[in-house]
């Protein structure tokens, strides 16, 4: 059986960013780059004739930033899945595109080839993935709040937040904590009232910022 084939949308005001991500996508046949542009408000007339799975764009661009284009395109497209591309954590911004854009992934420029396909194989699959300088960044915004307030979730929600984290299905984590299905749906429901989540994004986000994974 062959493999999915995943199409790619790439957006950078630097060419060679673009012709670098090529060369990391070279003999993988699972990924195929059907657009790619170095202005970002030219990307969406271009979304409209070309299906995508895979958005990848910078985030500080003329013009247009990437949290501006990951909004829009969230907005017009729920589909794709949007993964940021920086030259760091820049954590007010991954805060900013997690919550308004529900952004899959946020990678650093300076990742190497293995990682960048293991993000992409990840998110092309319905995961997410964060690169590590980013998530100790959002580790440091949970350090600086003043107080945690996990302490109101259960021992079994924990459980529940690190099997999500997982990406295992309501019927798996019932089946993984001997549960019904529609008690897991209940604390599913409870855990993003408490967390003030309404995405597995932001759910996850909350987990590692309150280091509950």
């Amino acid at each position: 059986m062959s493999s999915p084939l995943y199409k790619i949308a790439i957006v950078d005001d630097h060419q060679i960013v673009i012709d670098g991500l090529h060369s990391l996508l070279k003999g993988y046949q699972q990924f195929e780059i059907v657009l790619e542009s170095n202005h970002p408000e030219k990307i969406l007339p271009e979304l409209r004739k070309q299906a995508v799975d895979i958005l990848l764009t910078d985030i500080m661009m003329p013009g247009m930033t990437g949290v501006e284009l990951a909004k829009k395109v969230k907005q017009e497209f729920p589909g794709i899945k949007i993964v940021a591309l920086s030259m760091n954590g820049e954590g007010s911004l991954v805060n900013q595109m997690i919550e308004e854009s529900e952004i899959s992934g946020y990678l650093i420029k300076n990742i190497g080839q293995t990682e960048f396909i293991t993000a992409l194989l990840k998110i092309a699959e319905g995961g997410i993935y964060f690169s590590d300088e980013v998530l100790q960044e959002m580790l440091k915004a949970g350090e600086r709040r003043k107080e945690s307030d996990e302490s109101h979730l259960t021992n079994r929600e924990i459980e529940i937040i690190r099997l999500i984290e997982k990406e295992y299905s309501n019927k798996k984590i019932a089946e993984e904590l001997f549960l019904s299905e529609r008690t897991v749906e209940t604390h599913r429901k409870n855990i993003f009232r408490k967390t003030k989540t309404n995405s597995v994004i932001g759910l996850i986000k909350y987990a590692y910022e309150y280091k509950l994974i």
